[in-house]
């Protein structure tokens, strides 16, 4: 006979940064927390993230000596959202988002550091600042995690080196001077020197950064306090009485099973970027399009709510997070994606062509908006070009820079290479005439250090994105230097941003905008506060930190309250 049904505090369906936070939080306050996961491995597309977190007022930019105010932000918010700007939320967001950041440092593994530079992605919107609100992980060891450091999800091998090790934005950067700096060498030595240590022990490098960190570091301290996690295991339906969500059936190894949840269920998931409801809610360009969303991320969330007559949000500035992603195709048939976000297309020496051979957009721009510029012109796969000089410097997709070969790359079909602009062109299918034309006057712009075209380098986020000891213009230079290097680009995304609707305790609303008692919403799973708008790095990772403690905060208090007795840590 089966036994008992399984009585928890809290049951988390997802186990990315929000799901995490949330359980992280639940059990350091004393709750008895599962999270279901159905990948193999643990941390969704936040394992695979950047890892910033873009939050107002936390105690690292006050230390900082950061002048910013809540009235600027959601000045600036109000700009870039416009029409879906919802009050409730922004303010919850700003309001509390420090003090999720600063409880969860205080009281689990979590730490960041601010970001001494880093500018909004819209800095001549008011409100805009240039620092203060971007914050990056601090990196951590894996072997923390014990035994579960096997389970927590890798990385794709393109945003690696060396097969399995791990770096941030500073690593890249110190990469980047290896061959001009003495101390950028010594940087990149030590990493190595670590790498290789690792690896006479574990499959990959054990010092984690970005994503991974992340939810290593909140994974650390949720087992830590007794939080379980079972892998494996799909959310099929929730257990509603009277009205209330008091549980979820689960089917695990082949079995269902029924969980029972006192304070309720909250759904992490990850949206639906990657299921097949995703093609009914972007533009259609009848090319590729490529999403980094793991597969498991395919709308759960909305299934689940759509029994309870939940709300889901409607007219969003875009429904997903977009970004322009490659993609090589293996030998063996097996398909790698890169998204390219930070590391080539806003330096010098590197401009974008749609098949008509001509420019379309700032190339520095924010990821979101690049692809916004694609749909806007009908396009759905472009060429991002460069030279050899900034091939060897900054590499391009997952082409690596000197001294890397990546003749494998040309050989697979990924990276095209030619010895004439005309030979690019044919190799690619550009009008030919069209790319020398955009060459001749995009390298005279670029000589005299500004883009009159699209203004590439215009702002202090594009310079942010370029590279800083290349003058007049850190996002300008001539493509002069033969051979000349291409790779395609599809219209991509890092997941979704239309979910469940929820109030600023992250509780989903119904049709009619009551809460439903017991169910929550998160991370990707949560309706975008931010509207399918991008205003800056980060925005996706601070609200499902902020959301997520909300959400726990607010179950343990409940549950707390209706059982005096219960203790907390």
């Amino acid at each position: 006979m089966p036994g008992p049904e399984p009585i928890y505090d809290l049951v988390i369906l997802g186990s990315g940064a929000g799901g995490f936070a949330a359980a992280a939080t639940a059990a350091c306050r004393g709750l008895k927390v599962l999270l279901v996961e159905k990948a193999d491995t643990f941390g969704g597309t936040s394992a695979i993230s950047g890892g910033a977190v873009w939050l107002h007022g936390t105690d690292q930019a006050r230390a900082a000596g950061v002048e910013d105010s809540p009235a600027a932000m959601r000045t600036y918010l109000q700009q870039v959202i416009g029409a879906g700007y919802d009050p409730a939320l922004v303010d919850a967001f700003i309001e509390q988002g420090q003090h999720a950041l600063r409880w969860l440092e205080q009281h689990t593994e979590l730490r960041y550091s601010l970001r001494p530079h880093s500018p909004d992605y819209y800095p001549d919107l008011p409100g805009a600042t240039e620092s203060g609100r971007a914050l990056e992980m601090v990196e951590y060891d894996g072997r923390q995690l014990g035994t579960r450091f096997k389970d927590l999800a890798m990385p794709p091998p393109g945003m690696l080196l060396f097969g399995g090790m791990m770096v941030n934005r500073v690593d890249i950067q110190h990469f980047l001077n290896l061959r001009r700096s003495p101390a950028s060498l010594w940087h990149c030595l030590k990493l190595m020197a670590r790498y290789a240590r690792d690896r006479l022990h574990h499959p990959r490098g054990t010092r984690l950064t970005t994503g991974n960190a992340l939810i290593a570091r909140l994974a650390s301290s949720a087992f830590a306090h007794g939080a379980e996690l079972w892998l494996r295991s799909e959310a099929q339906a929730l257990i509603v009485e009277q009205g209330v969500v008091t549980g979820v059936q689960v089917l695990r190894e082949g079995r269902t099973e029924q969980v029972l949840a006192r304070g309720g269920v909250i759904c992490a998931m990850g949206g639906f970027a990657a299921g097949a409801l995703a093609a009914t809610y972007r533009p259609s360009t009848g090319a590729l399009h490529l999403s980094m969303s793991p597969a498991g991320n395919d709308g759960a969330a909305l299934r689940l709510g759509q029994a309870l007559d939940a709300a889901e949000g409607e007219g969003l500035a875009a429904n997903f997070f977009w970004a322009p992603v490659s993609e090589l195709q293996h030998a063996d048939g097996r398909r790698e994606r890169f998204p390219h976000l930070v590391t080539d297309r806003a330096k010098p020496g590197v401009i974008a062509v749609a098949a008509n051979g001509r420019r379309f957009v700032n190339e520095a721009d924010s990821y979101h908006h690049f692809v916004q510029r694609m749909f806007a012109n009908g396009i759905g796969e472009c060429w991002l070009i460069c030279d050899a000089q900034a091939m060897n410097r900054y590499g391009l997709g997952l082409a690596r820079p000197q001294p890397v070969d990546n003749r494998a790359l040309i050989e697979a079909g990924y990276l095209h290479r030619a010895d004439t602009v005309a030979a690019l062109a044919q190799a690619i299918g550009a009008d030919p005439h069209a790319l020398a034309q955009t060459l001749e006057h995009f390298n005279a712009d670029a000589r005299n250090g500004a883009d009159r075209a699209f203004g590439k380098g215009s702002n202090s986020y594009n310079r942010y994105m370029g590279d800083p000891q290349h003058q007049p213009n850190p996002c300008l230079a001539a493509l002069t230097r033969a051979p000349f290097y291409a790779i395609r680009l599809h219209t991509g995304d890092l997941g979704s941003a239309r979910g469940l609707v929820t109030n600023a305790q992250a509780n989903v609303l119904n049709r009619c905008g009551t809460p439903i008692p017991g169910l929550y919403a998160v991370g990707n799973d949560m309706n975008s506060m931010m509207n399918g708008t991008y205003p800056g790095p980060g925005i996706t990772l601070g609200p499902a930190l902020t959301f997520g403690w909300l959400a726990a905060s607010h179950i343990a208090t409940r549950l707390q309250t209706e059982t005096p007795t219960c203790t907390t840590n």
